[in-house]
């Protein structure tokens, strides 16, 4: 899925924060995302919660490894929609987009996009005026309390 187009799609709850671009605040930004989905009604330890933590992780790391831009903060939006759970977390490097690698026998990274291919239900990348976003969706299939 990409931008919505036409009429804005409704959306049930918001969450925005930034973080320092480090690897304390792409955990953080891990954790603070699962409190706040908690509090939306999405159960702990559950597939949506590990789920949307996995894909924060990944997220959060790749802006804090490959858009790291010295004095600039990444930031972790995330939407609860009718249906969807998208993920958003935005950088300063647009000149570095994120792309599935292919597998490299004994490779130890390279792998979270393909992570973020697979447990996602659909992902993309979209500039803004410094920087990109890169987003993710997951499907909700039962129901959530907004």
């Amino acid at each position: 899925m990409t931008t919505p187009s036409g009429p804005a799609q409704a959306i049930a709850r918001t969450f925005t924060q930034r973080f320092s671009s480090t690897l304390r605040g792409a955990r953080l930004a891990r954790q603070l995302a699962l409190v706040e989905l908690h509090d939306w009604g999405i159960p702990d330890r559950g597939g949506l919660s590990e789920d949307a933590g996995l894909l924060v992780a990944e997220l959060a790391a790749n802006a804090v490894t490959h858009g790291r831009v010295q004095g600039r903060d990444f930031e972790l939006r995330m939407s609860l929609l009718p249906g969807a759970l998208r993920i958003e977390v935005s950088d300063a490097r647009r000149d570095r987009r994120p792309a599935v690698r292919p597998n490299e026998y004994g490779a130890e990274t390279g792998y979270g996009m393909r992570i973020v291919d697979a447990v996602a239900t659909d992902w993309g990348v979209r500039d803004r005026v410094v920087g990109k976003t890169v987003w993710a969706e997951l499907r909700l299939l039962g129901a959530v309390m907004v």
